[in-house]
């Protein structure tokens, strides 16, 4: 093991980090982004947890936001626990190698079952909960192709198309994303398949805090967990407004592969997939489609670049951001508007030192005043 903990396969955090770490992204206003923006800053989650009140008073908040207690983080490491799972720092040996290089990649996971299977290549397999036959069918088909030929197979719990890929691949590995609290997984009828991923050495894993009740807003997060894992995302029957076709965008968005599966132009559960087809997805007709394409991409490898790493204590950390004042803060805040701008955009047309923008950034951030959008765009909270 080298510093900080880390070692040949990632870093390991202590139990005293993992607990500040969960306090950090379980406040308010702390998304993936600015959770590395605060540790980046301020050297550690138990420094950025400190300054997060200043923050949000400098950034213009009416009242300080809240921020999840040591008992908080506490009881929610001792429910973890009492359900068999862990959490899992970006960077540490067992967090998923493809979703640690995706923008705004989750800090913190909760996981349940063999780390063996998560760290594998993974193929994501999702699709229609209405699945035909023949659909489901192929779908298992290709599940189990593919899982012999060494690749976990990701995918969403529910009914239909992700529930006969989960099915197919039990012996061969598989890992279901939740949309809630891995206490809380859905749809009720898919617990039984549950049991089955967890005793075949499968696993799960969930962002969203222990005791989540699962809201239609947190299934895209669920999507977005699915295509970060993957090295490619097979879509098999998808209606024209569905989420798997957000799971693709999402997969494309990171650089990853996309397959689909041509259907009937009568059948509205293809209609997706057909288009998918039409925009340059790759057509598949049979496993091998998805193997030749995933060949040059199966050989592992450990990028850190997106790892977020705490200081030691003895690093000194730049502090050209905390003298920005009322007059850059003004300068920012014309700069800024309701269309999304990148943020080298924003230096630019400042004028201002990077490390300031930066600070003002989360100042506004922490204060619930910027939207965060894809590709690393921000805008402004416009007030009524």
């Amino acid at each position: 093991m080298s510093r900080d903990g880390e070692t040949k396969s990632g870093i390991a955090l202590t139990e005293k980090q993992k607990l500040s770490w969960l306090r950090l992204i379980r406040s308010d206003n702390i998304g993936p982004v600015t959770f590395r923006d605060l540790i980046n800053h301020f050297g550690s989650a138990e420094a950025a947890l400190d300054a997060l009140p200043d923050l949000s008073r400098r950034g213009g908040a009416a009242r300080s936001p809240r921020i999840a207690t040591l008992a908080q983080a506490e009881r929610e490491m001792e429910t973890a626990t009492r359900f068999g799972a862990r959490f899992v720092g970006i960077g540490e040996p067992d967090y998923p190698p493809a979703l640690r290089e995706i923008d705004g990649a989750p800090p913190l996971i909760a996981m349940k079952g063999s780390s063996a299977t998560v760290i594998r290549p993974s193929l994501g397999i999702v699709g229609s909960r209405n699945a035909s036959i023949n659909g489901a069918k192929f779908a298992a088909m290709l599940a189990r192709q593919c899982g012999q030929a060494g690749y976990t197979i990701a995918s969403g719990l529910a009914r239909g198309i992700d529930a006969a890929a989960h099915a197919a691949s039990l012996s061969t590995g598989t890992v279901a994303m939740l949309a809630g609290g891995l206490d809380k997984p859905y749809p009720p009828e898919n617990f039984r398949l549950l049991d089955d991923i967890y005793a075949n050495g499968g696993a799960t894993i969930s962002e969203m805090p222990f005791g989540w009740e699962p809201r239609a807003r947190d299934f895209p997060r669920r999507n977005r967990l699915i295509a970060g894992v993957s090295l490619g995302v097979l879509i098999v029957e998808a209606a024209e407004r569905s989420g798997s076709l957000i799971t693709a965008r999402l997969a494309g968005d990171f650089g990853r592969l996309v397959f689909a599966v041509p259907g009937s132009p009568l059948d509205s559960r293809c209609h997706g997939t057909n288009r998918l087809i039409k925009d340059g997805a790759t057509l598949v007709t049979e496993a091998a489609d998805i193997l030749d394409a995933l060949s040059p991409m199966m050989e592992p490898r450990l990028d850190l670049q997106h790892v977020v790493r705490e200081g030691t204590g003895d690093q000194p950390i730049s502090q050209i951001g905390d003298r920005a004042g009322d007059k850059e803060r003004a300068i920012l805040a014309e700069a800024l508007g309701p269309s999304p701008v990148e943020t080298d955009d924003i230096i630019r047309h400042t004028g201002l030192p990077a490390a300031t923008v930066y600070l003002l950034l989360l100042e506004l951030d922490i204060a619930g005043k910027l939207n965060r959008h894809s590709g690393g765009r921000i805008s402004m909270i416009m007030a009524d």
